[in-house]
């Protein structure tokens, strides 16, 4: 349906970072620490397949000081494929951590879930403060500063908001679709803890993909941690499959030797 590299750039652009610098090989990415993706080296042209290229420690070597020089770690995002197997063999060799699993799925646009639950679902082109606040309570982490941040990211790509409250007009959920490239990105799917297990979620989907419809696109992708095994049933029910997965590397903290 979609090459491996096209939907890496869609990733990319969907969720963009503040500052990034392209050093041909790989893109380092940075927006004060405020998510992995938006804080990690996106190595777009892993160099060497499956053998370690002579230049892969001086390259990691100037990624580590440049974002020394922006307070944040070294984290690597990469792709499970074998373009990466050179990277990952020599992270393990410098003992990088593996965290945040995640899957990609990906679905056509044709038979899109259809929502029964007769609820009115608000969508915009703009994040809501209440949309915001329902995100950041789920998805968070920090105050204000880095809530400020994460709209700043959101505002460098189009996208779309869906917003369902309950009864009360207390909001429920929340989740974005991201327009890139032709295709649209499901994002920052949250449910507040009080209306879980009630089909908020579904209809927040429902309502994305369907909106999509009136944007011409090609299809529609989602990320989803490997833990999330709620999600991924969701997601599934909602005819997206498995397309690849990709893990976050961090460099080891470094302890100060101790004197004696």
């Amino acid at each position: 349906m979609v090459e491996q590299a096209f939907l890496e750039s869609l990733m990319d652009k969907a969720w963009p970072a503040l500052e990034r610098e392209d050093t041909g090989e790989w893109v380092l990415r940075a927006s004060g620490g405020v998510t992995q993706r938006a804080n990690s080296v996106w190595p777009r042209n892993p160099a060497g397949g499956q053998e370690e290229s002579p230049g892969m420690a001086q390259s990691v070597r100037a990624a580590a000081e440049w974002y020394r020089l922006r307070r944040i770690p070294l984290i690597f995002q990469v792709f499970d494929d074998s373009r990466s197997a050179a990277l990952n063999a020599y992270l393990d060799g410098q003992r990088y951590t593996r965290q945040s699993a995640t899957k990609i799925m990906v679905r056509g646009t044709e038979s899109l879930p259809v929502d029964s639950s007769g609820r009115d679902v608000e969508i915009t082109d703009e994040p809501s403060e209440e949309w915001l606040r329902v995100w950041w309570a789920v998805d968070g982490r920090g105050g204000d500063a880095e809530l400020s941040v994460a709209h700043r990211i959101f505002s460098a790509c189009p996208a779309l908001y869906a917003l369902v409250r309950d009864d009360d007009g207390v909001p429920a959920a929340v989740g974005r679709l991201a327009l890139v490239g032709g295709w649209g990105g499901i994002y920052s799917m949250a449910t507040s803890t009080g209306h879980r297990r009630r089909g908020y979620g579904t209809t927040v989907l429902a309502a994305l993909l369907n909106a999509g419809t009136h944007q011409d696109l090609e299809g529609f992708w989602l990320l989803v941690t490997e833990a999330n095994h709620g999600a991924q049933r969701l997601y599934s029910h909602a005819g997206f499959t498995d397309y690849g997965s990709y893990l976050y590397r961090q460099a080891p903290l470094r302890r100060a030797s101790s004197g004696c």
